[in-house]
């Protein structure tokens, strides 16, 4: 368990969508009602097929989400299974779990179907045996509470498939299909027969006849099974060992990734490395259709309940929505997973989005809130031909000035010895709204660049633009913008190289510009140098042998005076830029190193011991200012601090680093994941946060003239001096708006709302203005002096009257009780006499 405000590691995105088919809401055809949902890391995404928006976000799994099913029972329920080990049914349409059942071992696929109820079906692993697993039966018990039990389990197959496309049921649960390597089971429930067949292991011309995925036809006893060479066999008469007949089918050139059928059984459509939908007819090769350039390879495909939609799941995160006529209709891209994330994380400053490498030679820039790809930057412009071997450019480096306006990109060729290298500068254009190409430089090194970063302030205007670049050629380079001569060119600005600069002849590294960006640092193998901006005069150099610098930053606000580094031999340096020494130095074996540049505070993630640590420190104190051991099971690569749209409200101290920016890494399974305080509950979307969407739509004409006259005659009555009664806003009211907002079928009795509505149309007492309060607290002053009035009343009498006699030359001093009465007249109201 996770204490109360403890921070925890959360996949936010990312999170491949092929995890388990997708499943269609039984209403998908009506217009604007239709839903497809995907399992996405441990949740599962409720998408609008017409919108292509997130409308509901289905979270407590405490793992991978491995299947999900309609409930055969409720078509506005789901079934989800998940590598915690328990099944949840849902509310997809509200987003209320309805039920939880633990079943203990890991699931690895989900299936249900009508006639058996309250069963289903799951693949786990066999117990005590290694790579082995069974589908298994779990009775769902019945019970009043929330969270059950699913203890029941009966074995139905041994030796089966661990992937879910690897098993598949037959005329409405009658028998179930198995298939792994080259044998196919059959299992028949009411005969408690099995069959098994095999075809040959052995490969020859070319052939492969593993099993890849298996569908079983919705009306006939029909089997369709791909293959690793492309093929598909459609299996009939295998209720007798002896007496089974397949037909083939073949397309595909290579491994088919997944079959389905359609709602009356009478088309198979087909997807695999190709990126190419086929659709066979009444199981002919010679009728089929295709809907090529999807893509990517596709993994899954499903069919809607009414036949209307199908969609494939593709291997770069993107789901295609495809009509029944084969016509594409909308795509849904998730974050692309690069063979190689070359260009780190990086932020643009104008959207906030993510920006890193996605489809081959491009840019995606990927939108944290809404876990979609915003829009991808072609930047190499080039064909990327799929055939291994091949020698092709891809993109390396990637920076953006502080303000978004200018990118600047570098895109190299696989080529160790001779790289083709090309520098370019692209300027967002508010017309275009995107980035266009403003110069291109090639060979900017000799060798590989291995960093680059800009100077841009926004206090010295457009002359402060500047970009470095550090390469292996063993020197760095800095650009600068010039105006362009040419009276036929394009553009008014271009770049050109305006300084080269080295140290002893070593390679460049890194490098990167103090705040102020009057220094910059450019480490050189084992040696970080500091030089001057605006002479590129060498001030100082540090240096902690052994090992070379792998990453180096500046400390920010009160840390500026610090210098960062990190060697490959597993220390990490601050070095104090005003006395030129080591303040002081850790052994850490940083892997990355990351500054926020809101804060002082710097990111340091650690790899020993095959697990990944969080350091969290400021430069000027060597204490760490939060430490987090075993931060995730895999490797992080690569983080970045995303700065927030309005600083979080934080209430413990050493959270308080996380308050103006929040920090995402990506691991080397390139899951996106991130460090949260808030609990689960309260991360997904709450019914605040859907009231919210009510409360911010356009209000009508006429409650804009309502309002504008309510205001007029408020304020009129304020004017006049008329007290101004504030009434409670029932519909402002959390009781009521629960009870305006909830679901029907959730809803408590009637007898228990009663006294909650009642209660909130009442005022409450404890809101009073500040003048309301202080005329209590002069009332309260005024009985305790009428008291003392009573017992000077007697003193008064006798005092003295020789004062009464000078009364025309000096002053009257009035008693308290006439005060009291002068108070009294000064707030009567006497603006009624204006009138007049």
């Amino acid at each position: 368990m996770v204490a109360p405000g403890a921070l925890r590691v959360v996949r936010c995105g990312g999170s491949a969508l092929r995890g388990a088919r997708a499943v269609f809401s039984a209403d998908c055809k009506q217009v604007g009602r239709g839903y497809v949902l995907f399992a996405s890391g441990d949740f599962v995404k409720v998408y609008s097929v017409n919108t292509e928006e997130t409308v509901r976000l289905l979270g407590g799994h405490a793992d991978l989400v491995t299947g999900m099913q309609l409930n055969p029972q409720n078509h506005m329920q789901l079934y989800s299974s998940s590598l915690d080990g328990t099944i949840k049914l849902w509310d997809f349409m509200d987003g209320i779990p309805i039920k939880t059942f633990t079943v203990g071992p890991k699931l690895l696929a989900l299936y249900m179907f009508a006639s058996a109820e309250d069963l289903v079906f799951v693949v786990i692993p066999k117990k005590g045996e290694r790579d082995t697993f069974q589908l298994v039966s779990v009775k769902l018990t019945k019970g009043a509470g929330q969270d059950l039990e699913g203890k029941e389990l009966s074995v139905v197959l041994n030796d089966v498939g661990a992937s879910m496309k690897h098993i598949a049921f037959g005329r409405e649960g009658t028998y179930v299909v198995s298939v792994k390597d080259v044998t196919l089971q059959v299992y028949f429930f009411k005969q408690k027969l099995l069959n098994r067949f095999s075809l040959s292991a052995l490969k020859t011309k070319g052939g492969d006849n593993n099993f890849s995925c298996v569908v079983c036809h919705p009306v006939e006893d029909c089997i369709a099974t791909g293959h690793a060479d492309g093929k598909i066999r459609l299996w009939r008469n295998f209720h007798l060992r002896e007496e089974y007949t397949y037909s083939t089918l073949h397309w595909h050139h290579d491994i088919v990734m997944d079959l389905a059928f359609s709602v009356e059984g009478t088309r198979l459509l087909s997807g695999g490395v190709e990126s190419v939908l086929v659709q066979w007819h009444n199981e002919s090769s010679c009728q089929k259709d295709f809907l090529p350039r999807l893509g990517s390879p596709i993994e899954c495909i499903s069919m809607a309940s009414d036949g209307a939609l199908c969609c494939t799941l593709h291997t770069d995160n993107r789901v295609s929505i495809i009509n029944s006529n084969l016509r594409f209709s909308r795509s849904i891209q998730g974050l692309i997973k690069s063979r190689d994330v070359k260009t780190g994380l990086v932020v643009d400053p104008r959207t906030k989005a993510l920006v890193l490498n996605g489809e081959p030679g491009h840019l995606q820039f990927y939108s944290l809130q809404s876990d979609q790809q915003l829009f991808s930057l072609d930047i190499v412009q080039r064909q990327y031909i799929h055939q291994a071997g091949l020698k092709q450019s891809d993109l390396v480096k990637v920076a953006f000035s502080a303000q978004g306006t200018w990118l600047a990109t570098v895109e190299e060729s696989e080529e160790v010895t001779d790289p083709e290298l090309q520098l370019k500068l692209w300027f967002y254009s508010e017309e275009a709204q995107s980035f266009t190409l403003n110069t291109r430089i090639n060979t900017p090194h000799d060798n590989h660049i291995t960093d680059m970063c800009f100077r841009d302030m926004d206090e010295l205007g457009e002359d402060s633009l500047i970009l470095v670049t550090t390469g292996r050629d063993c020197v760095f380079k800095v650009w600068v913008m010039v105006e362009d001569t040419d009276p036929e060119a394009q553009q008014s600005v271009s770049w050109s190289c305006d300084f080269v600069g080295s140290y002893h002849n070593y390679q460049a590294t890194n490098c990167c510009f103090s705040e102020d960006g009057s220094l910059l640092a450019v480490s050189f193998e084992e040696t970080v140098t500091v030089w001057d901006s605006l002479t590129w005069d060498l001030k100082c150099t540090f240096c902690h042998p052994p090992g070379n610098i792998r990453n180096i930053c500046f400390g920010r606000l009160t840390c500026s005076k610090y210098l960062i580094g990190a060697t490959d031999y597993g220390f990490l340096c601050c070095w104090n830029l005003l006395t030129c020494a080591l303040e002081w130095s850790a052994h850490l074996n940083v892997v990355v190193l990351q500054p926020d540049p809101l804060s002082e505070y710097i990111a340091a993630v650690s790899w020993l011991s095959k697990e990944s640590s969080l350091f969290v420190f400021k430069p000027n104190k060597p204490q760490p200012t939060y430490i987090q051991r075993n931060l995730c099971k895999e490797k992080i690569l690569l983080a970045a601090f995303v700065p927030r749209d309005e600083p979080e409200m934080i209430s413990s101290e050493k959270y308080l680093w996380l308050r103006k920016s929040q920090l995402f890494f990506l691991t080397d399974t390139q899951e996106l994941m991130t460090l949260s305080t808030k609990s689960l509950e309260e991360r997904l979307t709450p019914s605040s946060k859907q009231l919210a969407v009510e409360e911010s739509l356009p209000v009508t004409p006429f409650s804009l003239l309502l309002g504008k006259h309510r205001r007029q005659q408020a304020q009129e009555d304020i004017d006049l001096g008329k007290p101004v009664v504030h009434t409670k806003q029932e519909q402002a009211s959390p009781a009521v708006k629960e009870l305006l907002h909830t679901p029907a079928h959730v809803l408590p009795s009637a007898s228990f709302l009663c006294t909650i509505f009642i209660n909130s149309l009442l005022i409450s007492k404890e809101n009073k203005s500040a003048e309301e309060v202080a005329d209590e607290v002069e009332m309260e002053s005024e009985k305790a002096e009428d008291d003392s009035d009573e017992e000077d009343v007697t003193a008064m009498e006798q005092e003295d009257t020789s004062h009464m006699e000078l009364l025309g030359e000096m002053t009257c001093k009035l008693s308290k009780s006439q005060e009291k009465e002068l108070r009294k007249i000064r707030k009567m109201d006497y603006s009624w006499i204006s009138a007049f």
